[in-house]
């Protein structure tokens, strides 16, 4: 029951969205490579907030090192990184929350280009 339960909570998201939450950087590289937005917004999350939310949550969560693949590739494809969500977070917000200096400092050289 769980699972399906899961399943469409999994399924209000579009595949961008998808592939950050499983932290899946080479699907999200192959999805923005096709026209995905790197801004694209689902329940109220951008892509770069909810993937620095992920990573940042993910590792609480697992106990393992924090990851930047997802922050990186959106950044690549040109995601704004001062875009804030409809909480008004700036993704600079949530990387500062979570400790994830790796992104702090990708987000950092983003900003000042």
């Amino acid at each position: 029951m769980w699972q399906r339960l899961n399943a469409a909570v999994e399924n209000t998201w579009t595949p961008a969205h998808q592939a950050v939450e499983n932290e899946d950087a080479e699907t999200l590289a192959q999805l923005l490579a096709k026209g995905v937005d790197p801004d694209e917004v689902c329940d109220n999350m951008t892509l770069l907030t909810h993937a620095i939310d992920a990573e940042g949550d993910g590792a609480l969560q697992s106990g393992r090192p924090l990851t930047v693949h997802t922050t990186a590739v959106l950044l690549a494809f040109g995601a704004d990184p001062q875009l804030s969500g409809a909480e008004g977070q700036t993704p600079m917000d949530l990387a500062v929350h979570y400790g994830h200096d790796l992104a702090v400092k990708l987000l950092q050289r983003h900003i000042s280009e």
